[in-house]
């Protein structure tokens, strides 16, 4: 089974997948860790590393390529990225969206950076903006639609363990003999 999570930043996407293949036995892919691998390969922040994306449209494709790959050819998988549940498309069992609101999300980021609040929140505005116009020129992808998503979960109304539970009671009930088809995922430009 293919288990995508996916969400913007700060809404607990690793805390959960990380949980969740540990409970499967599933390997747990992390776009945003390949992500800041690549930033960090290149000794550059967060923010800088998407500001040369910005400029590269390589460094998102290459990353978006890898994630559908993964998607394509593997299984028992939970796969964590913003654009997971795009990015797999048709590949993925199930699909999984994470929000919180953004002061919620700002907070955390600035718990896990050691950064103030406000400078989480700004930087993470900025990166939004710029991932958002990014999907929707790289593959018209928009970012605010989540119909395609099996199951969407507010993680600012409970604790990383009863979202965990309630995402593992999703994949625990699936069936996939009885699954009557997901949600299309519709005029999306592949092109890596």
């Amino acid at each position: 089974m293919l288990v995508t999570i996916s969400g913007p930043p700060g809404s607990g996407k690793s805390t959960v997948a990380s949980t969740l293949a540990d409970h499967l036995s599933y390997e747990h892919i992390s776009g945003g860790d390949i992500f800041r691998g690549l930033a960090e390969d290149r000794d550059l922040t967060l923010a800088e590393f998407n500001e040369l994306a910005e400029e590269d449209p390589q460094i998102d494709k290459d990353l978006d390529r890898r994630l559908r790959e993964t998607a394509r050819g593997r299984d028992d998988i939970v796969l964590e990225s913003r654009l997971a549940g795009w990015m797999a498309g048709e590949y993925a069992d199930i699909k999984i969206w994470l929000d919180a609101p953004m002061s919620v999300r700002a907070r955390r980021i600035a718990e896990r950076e050691d950064k103030t609040p406000a400078a989480a929140r700004a930087e993470t505005e900025a990166r939004e903006e710029s991932e958002t116009q990014r999907y929707e020129e790289y593959y018209a992808i928009d970012f605010d639609d989540i119909t395609i998503y099996d199951l969407s979960v507010n993680t600012a109304r409970w604790g990383p363990d009863a979202v965990t539970d309630i995402v593992l009671d999703a994949v625990d009930a699936y069936q996939a003999e009885r699954d009557e088809g997901p949600t299309p995922i519709e005029n999306v430009r592949y092109q890596f």
